[in-house]
């Protein structure tokens, strides 16, 4: 018994695999439509993606060709090709903006292009063009059901965004050039008010004023040790109970200790 079901199954993954060997050297755009179909119902994305690719030329505006489209660019989107999902979504959209999937593919443009944005460290472009999307989705459906998880992919992106620009600005206090860091950090703060990243940024441009004023000439102290007395002040009203607390408090006995030499 066993034996005729081994049989059996090799009999049907034989002819499966001749029936795509067929189709993909047929020139019979009908039959290739109809086995990419299959390969694409089957879970066979690789497979259906060969198929599509021969027939989506001359299958435009053929009466299935929206169906087509929609598989291709659901096949591009399920193997994880998404510079060529987001394209082809963006395609389906603008082609049948009357289809009932013209909302899903729209959206799944837009998170084609999220899902290519990168790490924080490396170049934004594409996390750039990626927020346009969302928004224009967010802004052309405005009702839609996936508007949740594209305010929370906008989100996340922005956050990437900021972090990016808020590594750049710390950079400056890592390497000790303390001038140019408070700048940086100022501008961040102000770029970003709304950042998760704000009580570390009002953390290092207290570091780097604290550190610029210990180490100033005797001329410059006064006024950069009052400077880093009010970027404590700033971290302490922002967050009484930051992380930092107890370095913030050492850096501001310290000040408060060399701006007594002022007072005399």
């Amino acid at each position: 018994m066993n034996k005729i079901i081994y049989v059996f199954l090799l009999t049907v993954l034989f002819s499966s695999c001749n029936e795509y060997q067929r189709a993909i050297k047929s020139e019979d755009v009908g039959v290739k439509f109809d086995v990419a179909t299959k390969k694409y119902e089957a879970g066979k994305y690789e497979k259906a993606i060969r198929l599509f690719e021969q027939i989506a030329p001359a299958y435009r505006g053929k009466p299935q060709a929206e169906k087509m489209f929609y598989m291709f660019a659901q096949s591009y989107y399920k193997t994880k090709q998404y510079y060529l999902s987001g394209y082809q979504f963006e395609s389906f959209a603008a082609l049948y903006p009357k289809s009932e999937k013209a909302e899903e593919a729209a959206f799944l443009s837009a998170k084609s292009y999220a899902q290519l944005s990168p790490v924080y460290s490396l170049d934004q472009a594409d996390t750039d063009k990626a927020i346009t999307k969302l928004q224009a989705f967010i802004n052309n459906y405005p009702n839609s059901s996936y508007m949740p998880e594209a305010n929370e992919l906008v989100k996340n992106l922005r956050e990437k965004l900021e972090k990016k620009a808020f590594e750049i600005a710390k950079q400056y206090n890592t390497i000790s050039d303390y001038k140019t860091a408070i700048k940086a950090l100022d501008n961040f703060i102000s770029d970003y008010p709304g950042t998760p990243f704000k009580e570390k940024a009002l953390y290092y441009k207290l570091d780097s004023c604290y550190n610029l004023a210990i180490n100033s000439v005797p001329a410059k102290m006064e006024e950069r040790l009052n400077a880093a007395k009010l970027a404590y002040a700033s971290l302490m009203k922002f967050n009484a109970n930051t992380e930092y607390k107890k370095i913030a408090d050492d850096m501001l006995a310290r000040i408060d200790k060399d701006l007594q030499q002022f007072s005399k």
